[in-house]
């Protein structure tokens, strides 16, 4: 990746994360359209060899992504999965037993080293490995059997968006895949996405009411789990307020006892079981004062503090984190703004992180 010119940051904070956000309309249908075919063929070669249980190995926000897929995996398929500890190889030497496991690592650039090391480990170990990255070119792509390219072009600015849904979309879509499905149901998405991006208004309405907050909370059950730990990252890194992200029956088992009325606490509902779950969490939040911002459906909005009404009729809640996290997105972004920060450029961090 390309660093950023000083020019580039002088010329107005936040040009970079906000021109790649408003391309994740285009990123999607440029997945629907030219990356599904070679998807659907490695799925296809992957479902043929029967893997067993199911490695998911990922960083940061493209951890994210990975634990989406292990909620599509899971559920959608009935395969067991797992979140690897890259550590128990990279540091300890394990080595591991992985015949007829598929390990699947998930990452931008392709570029760590733990990824890749732990990955060529999973592969001698005799796995099926997989990389779905965003550079086909990558360390990762060469020592994987399998490679997925997201295709969503170079990303510049250091918080990772449209390549957060095109990761989300291309693992959906090879999980289809592996069933046999056509995906079909994701062709809502492009133009669903660009209505939601158009209401960047809206949040910067919105984002005041939490330019001076100290800290958030983020919770959800279900596909919107991902969606809450993704936002968490966004906050943090944008705007530096520390934001803790609970799925919700964590949330009820200790860490409720910080929730006030003061600090906010940001609900992603999906519509379906994930949101049914969530209920008695809300209902617990409501009873506690808490400033509620929910995103979802617009009777669980009209019931908070305030919120973002998605337009979720007729989507899949499986498809629904595609959606969930461009709102959040903007929030972080105009958050950021209002603190008179950069989005572009958050301190102390690089495009690509060379952990071991």
């Amino acid at each position: 990746m390309s660093a950023m010119t000083s020019a580039e940051h002088s010329e107005q904070p936040g040009r970079i994360m906000s021109g790649e956000m408003a391309e994740q309309p285009d990123v999607l249908r440029r997945i629907l359209d030219r990356g599904a075919p070679r998807i659907r063929e490695v799925a296809a070669a992957i479902a043929g060899r029967g893997p067993r249980f199911v490695l998911l190995t990922a960083r940061g926000t493209s951890d994210n992504a990975a634990l989406y897929a292990k909620y599509l995996l899971e559920i959608e398929l009935g395969l067991p999965c797992g979140l690897t500890s890259m550590s128990t190889i990279t540091a300890y030497g394990a080595k591991p037993d992985l015949t007829d496991v598929l390990a699947v690592t998930v990452s931008q650039s392709g570029g760590s080293p733990d990824l890749v090391a732990s990955t060529q480990a999973a592969r001698d170990a005799g796995a099926i490995t997989l990389a779905v990255t965003n550079n086909p070119d990558s360390p990762l792509a060469a020592v994987s059997e399998f490679a997925i390219d997201i295709l969503a072009g170079p990303e510049r600015a250091l918080p990772a968006t449209k390549t957060y849904t095109a990761s989300l979309l291309a693992l959906y879509l090879f999980v289809e895949g592996l069933r046999g499905g056509d995906g079909a149901a994701a062709r809502v998405l492009p133009a669903l996405a660009e209505r939601i991006l158009a209401r960047q208004d809206e949040v910067r309405t919105l984002a005041a009411r939490y330019r001076f907050a100290g800290r958030m909370v983020i919770t959800s059950r279900g596909y919107g789990y991902p969606t809450a730990k993704e936002a968490a990252l966004k906050l943090m890194e944008t705007s530096y307020i520390p934001a803790l992200s609970y799925s919700g029956a964590d949330l009820l088992h200790g860490p409720l006892a910080m929730v006030d009325n003061i600090s906010p606490v940001i609900a992603v509902v999906t519509d379906g079981r994930g949101g049914e779950a969530l209920q008695p969490v809300l209902d617990r939040l409501r009873g506690r004062g808490a400033d509620l911002f929910v995103v979802g459906p617009k009777p669980q909005v009209d019931a908070a503090s305030a919120g973002f009404v998605l337009p979720t009729e007729g989507v899949p809640e499986e498809l629904q984190p595609v959606l969930e996290i461009l709102p959040l997105q903007l929030m972080a972004y105009e958050v950021t703004i209002a603190r008179g920060q950069d989005p572009d450029a958050p301190r102390a961090l690089a495009k690509v992180t060379e952990t071991r």
